[in-house]
């Protein structure tokens, strides 16, 4: 995850993928050549959860692994498994001796780029399903309208409030702005910490500031800014950091929030000392089925979508978020077809398990009716099913040394060392050096 969750493009792995472990291998060759095993197709695909470190997922693969070669008894499955780290040396490895293996993982934006660029990847266009993925987790897999990888897994990031603290004030879970800034206000009037953030790690207040730009001016103007087809000083995009500062200036953060790590911000929403929490849904688990977290708690913990803004461009159903890993085939796979078969059939099985088995959200649209999720999933899945956009976190679309921009940046408006135009204009001289 980035710094727990995205800070990097090079890292690229959200929660449900980091793992670090030792390696263990049922096939050491990294050769994508055409190979047999007695009279059957071999197709070899390196992955990254070890039976030890992320027995979940790895119990999911291998079982589908065996169901596919069950329904397919002329091909053969062979799999390398490495923790994540291990995972991305060797893809540096076998990528500089065009030794991919015909299917792996990969991270998405500027991981995935230079990958595409070598002619590494195929594209997955012949096999792609739009309508079976979340809308908009496709596009952090694309290069020029293209589709190079099918991503696996996805976060969005909704408001977590405490039910029990809002009904001691009166209040409901706010669907509009001024609604929300009313819900600010009230609890501050009364003492109580609206809202936790741990500013220290940066990402956590970029993506309050993306809602607000999103909401203000559509989806597309921090893209578009950050594509260079816009500007960072795009009055949507002042207005959006007015809007934080509005919010720090009436108290809506818990006190010291730029001095505290997400983590550490954390524990004041799990310890009722907090209202509300915008954090992604790899912290689903805490409120649903994580065992060491009282049942009790659990129970309080509700969430809403980040509210609309009157006479703004974005809608509630546009979320700040981004898919985890993908599944990529070898541009120099010898058994391409059979590869890109196997792909399109783990990702609509990984889809059906990956939430009861692992608590991790696929990016592929699920069936809520089968009655065995918890009732928070069964939502956040249902509100999914409907977006209409998904906008990756603007930090994982920039060059590392932007990113590093923007993100100090973030830092020193919440802080108040910098206002929203010099905000946006910092942010707009950087990303106009690199043009």
């Amino acid at each position: 995850m980035k710094k727990k969750a995205f800070s990097t493009v090079m890292s690229m792995a959200l929660a449900g993928s980091l793992v670090l472990a030792g390696c263990s291998s049922s096939d050491t060759s990294g050769d994508s050549g055409e190979s047999s095993s007695g009279d059957k197709t071999v197709v070899k695909m390196m992955h990254l959860w070890p039976e030890g470190s992320s027995n979940a997922q790895y119990t999911i693969v291998d079982d589908i692994i065996n169901a596919y070669e069950k329904e397919n008894p002329d091909v053969d499955i062979q799999t390398e498994i490495l923790g994540n780290e291990q995972y991305k040396e060797k893809i540096k490895v076998l990528s500089a001796s065009n030794e991919l293996p015909d299917v792996g993982i990969t991270w998405a934006a500027g991981y995935m780029k230079p990958f595409v660029e070598g002619n590494m990847f195929a594209s997955l266009d012949d096999i792609v399903q739009e309508d079976k993925f979340v809308a908009g987790t496709l596009d952090a897999f694309s290069v020029e309208e293209s589709t190079y990888a099918l991503p696996l897994e996805l976060n969005i990031t909704p408001v977590y409030y405490n039910k029990e603290i809002f009904e001691k004030y009166n209040l409901e879970a706010p669907e509009t702005y001024d609604e929300f800034l009313n819900v600010v206000k009230t609890l501050s009037d009364n003492g109580v910490t609206p809202i936790t953030l741990g500013n220290k790690d940066r990402w956590t207040g970029s993506m309050w500031y993306m809602y607000l730009a999103d909401r203000i001016g559509g989806p597309e103007v921090l893209n578009k800014a950050i594509n260079r087809t816009g500007s960072f000083e795009d009055p949507a995009l002042v207005q959006a950091a007015e809007e934080i500062e509005k919010l720090v200036d009436m108290g809506a953060f818990v006190k010291g929030f730029n001095g505290l790590s997400n983590d550490e911000a954390k524990g004041y929403f799990m310890n009722e000392q907090a209202a509300m929490y915008l954090m992604a849904t790899w912290e689903l688990p805490n409120y649903t089925t994580a065992p060491d977290v009282a049942q009790e708690f659990k129970d309080k913990v509700g969430y809403f979508k980040f509210p609309t803004y009157e006479g703004g461009k974005g809608d509630i159903d546009s979320y700040v978020g981004g898919p985890g890993v993908g599944l990529f085939v070898s541009e120099q796979s010898k058994v391409q077809d059979e590869a890109k078969d196997f792909v399109s059939y783990l990702v609509e099985e990984w889809g059906k398990r990956s939430v009861v088995d692992a608590g991790v959200i696929p990016a592929t649209v699920v069936d809520t009716s089968n009655g065995e999720l918890d009732q928070m999933y069964v939502d956040i899945l249902n509100d999914l099913g409907k977006a209409t956009n998904l906008t990756l976190y603007a930090d994982v679309q920039m060059s590392a040394g932007v990113a590093d921009v923007h993100l100090n940046q973030i830092q020193s408006l919440f802080g108040g060392q910098s206002t929203p135009k010099e905000f946006a204009k910092t942010q707009e001289e950087a990303l106009a050096a690199e043009e």
